[in-house]
Formats: structure tokens, C-alpha cells, sequence
């Protein structure tokens, strides 16, 4: 306890230091790139240009080390940008050094060393090996990476369409969260984007490398003429002394520069694995014994052969051999190893189980029985899954309501072409097809009679009858509307979603809302949340607003009406009522013609006085308290002038008063649930109402 007690201020200074570095990473880098910049302008000091050599050897070499060490290319996502750095670093360097070397015939210890002891102070040694470093660097490491960043680009953008829609398509069938959706079309764009990066930054490499060469015929001109014309040395003196000079700053600016092209061949051509390159590779590499086998038989044999050395090629087949004897030793001691723990386990008493992951109810679930399933395949042809993804979509710019993945599932306790729709875990609707039929609809204009199950449509009550495909042309023609299996299923859903719409609005959806609203309208939502009402308030008026079908895309406008009545009262329905108001376009518009006239129904005046005047204050709030003779009178001439609406072929509108509006709803919501009820301040001024018929009690 005291070690860990003692640790913990450790790492939360290192942590603040850490922190610290982070928050001012954007001035050092900044500072850097000026830095450079300075340094091809401004003479630096021998000694100074020691360290910044010795630096640049160190970066190269920790670059290597990082790009061997991630698992996928994009945990090193911002390596184009390094990589453009660390090449204008370079050539800084590079500008630093020849400057030094032209004025002085001195560049420092790195370089003088480099000269001497890494080549024997040979200068056609140094200038070979130069040639081949930078061969390797130019025709091997930057053109195979720069071939491999260009297809990987190629490829990764051909392949962003197929992702993306594999991506909605496990949305759609409920596999993935919408925040898991969102972060995986990210990293395919970001994918994208390193790739073609990539492809441009390793040209930065190439140039590089035919930069240095060039630099080094500049060095070996430009020092042979100083050393000559201006410092008097002889031929050879200067041939010997400005050659060494110069191929010890080509070797030691070069292998920083193969160093770095190493790292952009293996970042471009590491494919996304489980661990490091170097795990990865004993992994693979090491995973089949008998190739063990096999090489280290065949090197000990080449041995064997007459003019080939004996013990090397003895000696690294005997290590092969011996490695394929530990690698089968070892397979074999992990399967007896897993066998025994296979036989713990069974012996184990069994755990209780862990029922917390199915606590969780589906908000919306389609469950299908098994002869339904061939609609979901899509390798059979069929695209429920598609149009119930249109439904998301539908509801949305219809509505205004963001629906979470609907759960599409077969239930064996359905029969084979029955399905059901669930709410929260409960059951809302259920019909059944049958098999290789289509539904003809009658919408109230088709006068032939068609041979065939007569059944009544799920979704608006309409009648109709089952027809074989070879009927379906005289069906249309005689004024029926035919629906395939998948279209009947999807409409059906679409109206539960409709009518449910309200129950289906939760309150991190409407946190969800107010929080995409509050990036273009700020103030609109600052106004309202959380001064004058909390988010669960204006749930439960959108949800009031809702469940009369009154879409709520126009969130602006209800949000602006909240803040000026919410400051009034407290009430819902009433804050409702007042939305109401402010949406009178849209709700006018579904059931106003094209000559801006609507027919509907109207309530006699003294009728509305009376409901008006039997609402009641209650602790509640406001409600009708109306004597049971006189409701049960009211829903039944309402009945019977919405039957003659129906009749006349309209759809049947109430129009009311405001103060008795919500109550003449709420009265007949049980017996009449689709009746549309609107109050004179919802219609629109240029509007004229054409009555259908008067309501009098």
C-alpha cells in the first residue's frame, strides 16, 4: 500500500508534465518549422550543428521504432505531416553543413567523422557507398512505397461506397449503435484521407533523395574551388580534404533519410493487425513447424555440397531444425494445456448468469416469422431492409422524430407468414399474409369484385381481398391498389410508428434534438432549457403535439413559442395549445384544397359555449367536467357527422373554439381516435371553412 501510495504522485507529475508538453505542442511546433527556416539563412556554429546531426539521427531512429510499434496505419495518422518536417529539417542540414564546409573547410566532429572513421577516410569508398545508399533509398524503398501509398488511395476511395453501406446497413438492422455508425464512417474518411496523404508525401522522399545527390556534386565542385582559389591548398590537399568532408555529409544526412523511408515503406504497407510488426511477424513467420523443418533439411544439405562452407550452413540448420522442434514441443503443450482447462471448466460448478445485457428493451422491434424470412435476405431478393431503413428516414423529414434502429427478428412462435410489431417489448399489431399473394385494396372507388380471400387491410382498415399475381392487371384496372408482401409490411409499420409516435419520443431523444438545434440556434434553445422549462417539460409537449399528429421538424418555432408563454404558465396542454397556434401552416395544410378552402364540420355555438364552460380548475389543471348524459350525446353527434363526412368522401375535420378544442379531442378520442380536431386560430386567415355539417346538442 505505501508503494502504490508513493507511485501515485509520481505519475501525476508526470502526467502534469505530460499535459503540460500537449497544451504547448502547437507553439513548439510552430517554433520548429521558423527554426528551420532560420537555419538555412543563418550561419550555425560547428557545435551546434553537432547536435541538431545527432538529433536528426535520433528523430529518424525513433520514427522507425514508432511506425514498427502501431497496430494500423491511422494510430500514426498525422506521419505525411512528420515526414514533411523531417525532410525540410534535412535539408536544412544539408544547407547548414555545406555552408559551414564552403566557408570554413570545417562542419564539425559528426561529419569530419563520418568522413574518416566510418569510410577509412576513402573517399572512393565514402562516394560508393553514398551511390548505394541512395539507390536503395531512391529506386527501391520510395518507388515501391510511394506505387504502394498510390493503389492503397486508389483503392480505399473505390471502397468508401461499399462501406458506407454496410455500415447503414448494420444501423439499419440494429448491429450497431448510431455513435458506433458515426465513428466508423470516420475512420473510413480518415482512412481515405492518410492514404492519399501518403501518396504525396512519399514524392517528398524521392526528392529528397535526388536533392542530396545533387548536393553532393555542389559540395565536391564548390569545395575543390575554395580549397584551390581561395585557401591555397594544393589539388590533391583539396580534392582529399572538401571530398571527405562532403561524403561525410551526404552519410550522415542519408541514413537519417533511409531511416525515414524505411518507416513510410512499413507504415503504407501494414495492413491493420492484432499487435506490432515484430509480434505479428515471429507469429506468422513461426507458425509452421514442418517449415522449420523443411529449411533447416534443406541449408544443412546445400552444406553438404562440395565448395560451400560446412559450418555455416550446418550451423544455421541446425537453429532451424531446433526451432521447428520448440515450436511442435510448444503446440503441443498448449493443446494439453487447453484440454486440462476444458476439463476444469466442465468440472466447474456452473456461474450464475449474467442477465444484465438482456435488461434492455428494443424501442421498435419487427419480428417476422420464418416464412418471411427470404423479404431480409438480400441474396434472395428481398429488401425489407432497405424500405424499413426508408422508414427511419420518412418518419424523420415527415414527423421530426429521430427513430432508433428498428430490430428486424425472426420468432419461431409466429406462424411462418405472420409478423408483429413491438413497442418497448410489447406487442401493438400482428397480421399474417398469404404465401404468393397480393393484397388488392379497394380505396373506395373499385365497383368489380375480385376472386379471392376477402380480409380487411392492417394498416387503414380498408377493404380488401388476396389475388395471384396473374390478376394483378385486372385488379388496377378495375381501380384496386395492389401492394406486395414487403409494401403492405412496411406501410403497416409506418402507421404504427405514426399513431405511436408519441410514446416512441424519449427524453434523451429530445436531448438529442435541443442539442443538434443548439449549433444554429442558440438561442432558441438557451432561452428556454433549462431557465423556464426542464428537458422532460418539453417532452411532454412535443409528445402532446404528437400523439395528434402534428409534426414537430419545425422545432425552431416551438421552442420560440415555449419561451414566451412558458414565462406564462406551466400547464402542458396549454403550452401545447399555444404550439399549436404557431404551427397553424402545417397543421392547416393536410387538409386545406388547392383554393385554400376546408371542408369541415363545425360546432354550434352554443354547443361550444357549453363545453367551453364545463371545463374545471383542478390542482391538475384544467378539465371537462361535463354531466355524463350531455358528453355521451356530444360523442355521438360528432359520430354521425364524421359517418357523413366519410360518406361524402372527406376526411372529417372539427373546427371548435380554442377553449373547448382539447377537450371536444380528448372527449372523443376512445370512440374516434383518427378525428381531427382544429381550432379557428389553427386555420389560416386566407382559409375559408366550408361546412359539412353542424355538431348540436
Amino acid at each position: 500500500m505505501r508503494t502504490s501510495a508513493a507511485a501515485a504522485p509520481a505519475d501525476g507529475g508526470a502526467n502534469t508534465i505530460l499535459n503540460r508538453v500537449m497544451a504547448n505542442s502547437d507553439v513548439g511546433i510552430a517554433a520548429v518549422v521558423v527554426g528551420i527556416v532560420v537555419m538555412m539563412i543563418i550561419p550555425l556554429p560547428t557545435w551546434l550543428l553537432d547536435v541538431l546531426l545527432t538529433f536528426n539521427i535520433s528523430m529518424a531512429l525513433a520514427i522507425v521504432l514508432a511506425v514498427m510499434y502501431t497496430t494500423e496505419p491511422l494510430q500514426f495518422s498525422m506521419f505525411p505531416s512528420l515526414l514533411l518536417i523531417a525532410t525540410l529539417f534535412r535539408l536544412g542540414l544539408n544547407i547548414s553543413g555545406t555552408r559551414l564546409i564552403l566557408l570554413h573547410g570545417d562542419a564539425g566532429e559528426v561529419i569530419s567523422s563520418f568522413g574518416q572513421f566510418v569510410v577509412g577516410g576513402n573517399v572512393v569508398v565514402g562516394l560508393i557507398v553514398f551511390a548505394i545508399l541512395v539507390i536503395i533509398q531512391f529506386v527501391v524503398i520510395t518507388s515501391g512505397a510511394g506505387r504502394v501509398a498510390e493503389v492503397a488511395a486508389r483503392f480505399t476511395l473505390d471502397a468508401m461506397p461499399g462501406k458506407q453501406m454496410a455500415i447503414d446497413a448494420d444501423l439499419n438492422a440494429g448491429v450497431i449503435t448510431d455513435e458506433e455508425a458515426r465513428g466508423r464512417r470516420e475512420t473510413i474518411s480518415k482512412e481515405a484521407d492518410f492514404y492519399g496523404a501518403m501518396d504525396g508525401a512519399s514524392k517528398f522522399v524521392k526528392g529528397d533523395a535526388i536533392a542530396a545527390v545533387i548536393i553532393v556534386f555542389i559540395n565536391l565542385l564548390g569545395g575543390l574551388a575554395v580549397g584551390v582559389f581561395q585557401l591555397g591548398m594544393g589539388f590533391g590537399e583539396a580534392i582529399n580534404h572538401f571530398s571527405l568532408l562532403t561524403v561525410g555529409e551526404g552519410l550522415v544526412n542519408q541514413i537519417p533519410a533511409l531511416l525515414i523511408s524505411t518507416a513510410t515503406g512499413i507504415i503504407v504497407t501494414r495492413s491493420v493487425g492484432e499487435s506490432n510488426l515484430g509480434e505479428d511477424l515471429a507469429r506468422q513467420v513461426l507458425n509452421q513447424p514442418r517449415a522449420m523443418y523443411l529449411t533447416g533439411t534443406v541449408v544443412g544439405l546445400l552444406g553438404l555440397v562440395p565448395g560451400l562452407p560446412l559450418l555455416p550452413f550446418l550451423g544455421i540448420g541446425g537453429v532451424a531444425l531446433a526451432i521447428g522442434f520448440a515450436l511442435q514441443r510448444g503446440r503441443a503443450d498448449d493443446a494439453a494445456r487447453a484440454e486440462e482447462e476444458a476439463t476444469q471448466i466442465a468440472r466447474r460448478p456452473p456461474e450464475p448468469e449474467d442477465v444484465a445485457a438482456l435488461l434492455p428493451l428494443d424501442p421498435l422491434e419487427l419480428e417476422i416469422g420464418y416464412g418471411l424470412v427470404p423479404l431480409v435476405d438480400h441474396d434472395e431478393g428481398g429488401d425489407l431492409l432497405a424500405r424499413v431503413a426508408m422508414v427511419r428516414r420518412q418518419m424523420a423529414t415527415e414527423m421530426g422524430v429521430s427513430l432508433a434502429p428498428i430490430r428486424i427478428r425472426d420468432n419461431i412462435q409466429l406462424t411462418s407468414h405472420e409478423y408483429a410489431v413491438k413497442i418497448k417489448g410489447v406487442e401493438v399489431a400482428r397480421w399474417a399474409l398469404v404465401p404468393g399473394q397480393l393484397l388488392a385494396m379497394n380505396p373506395g372507388t373499385a365497383e368489380a369484385a375480385l376472386d379471392g380471400q376477402q380480409t380487411v387491410e392492417p394498416a387503414f382498415g380498408l377493404p380488401a381481398v388476396w389475388i395471384g399475381e396473374a390478376q394483378r392487371d385486372q385488379a388496377e384496372l378495375s381501380g384496386y391498389t395492389v401492394v406486395d408482401p414487403t409494401s403492405l409490411i412496411v406501410t403497416h409499420l409506418s402507421e404504427v410508428i405514426r399513431q405511436s409516435a408519441d410514446e416512441l419520443l424519449g427524453r434523451q431523444d429530445v436531448r438529442a434534438l435541443l442539442d443538434g438545434l443548439k449549433e444554429a440556434h442558440p438561442a432558441a434553445v438557451e432561452e428556454l432549457v433549462p431557465d423556464h422549462m426542464s428537458v422532460g417539460e418539453v417532452q411532454r409537449v412535443l409528445q402532446a403535439l404528437l400523439s395528434e399528429g402534428v409534426p414537430i421538424r419545425d422545432l425552431v418555432t416551438i421552442l420560440e413559442t415555449l419561451g414566451d408563454k412558458a414565462k406564462l404558465t406551466k400547464e402542458i396542454p396549454i403550452l401545447a395549445e399555444y404550439c399549436r397556434q404557431s404551427l397553424s401552416r402545417t397543421i392547416c395544410q393536410r387538409f386545406v384544397s388547392s383554393d385554400d378552402v376546408l371542408r369541415a364540420i363545425t360546432v354550434d355555438p352554443e354547443t361550444d359555449r357549453e363545453i367551453a364552460e364545463s371545463v374545471a380548475r383542478t390542482d391538475t389543471g384544467s378539465a371537462l367536467a361535463m354531466d355524463p348524459g350531455r358528453a355521451a350525446a356530444l360523442v355521438d353527434a360528432v359520430g354521425e357527422q364524421a359517418e357523413a363526412a366519410n360518406a361524402a368522401g372527406a376526411t372529417p375535420v372539427v373546427v371548435c373554439s380554442g377553449a373547448s378544442r382539447r377537450h371536444l379531442k380528448g372527449l372523443a378520442q376512445h370512440s374516434l381516435p383518427a378525428l381531427t380536431v382544429l381550432s379557428y386560430h389553427e386555420i389560416l386567415p386566407s382559409v375559408r371553412v366550408e361546412p359539412l355539417g353542424v355538431v348540436k346538442l
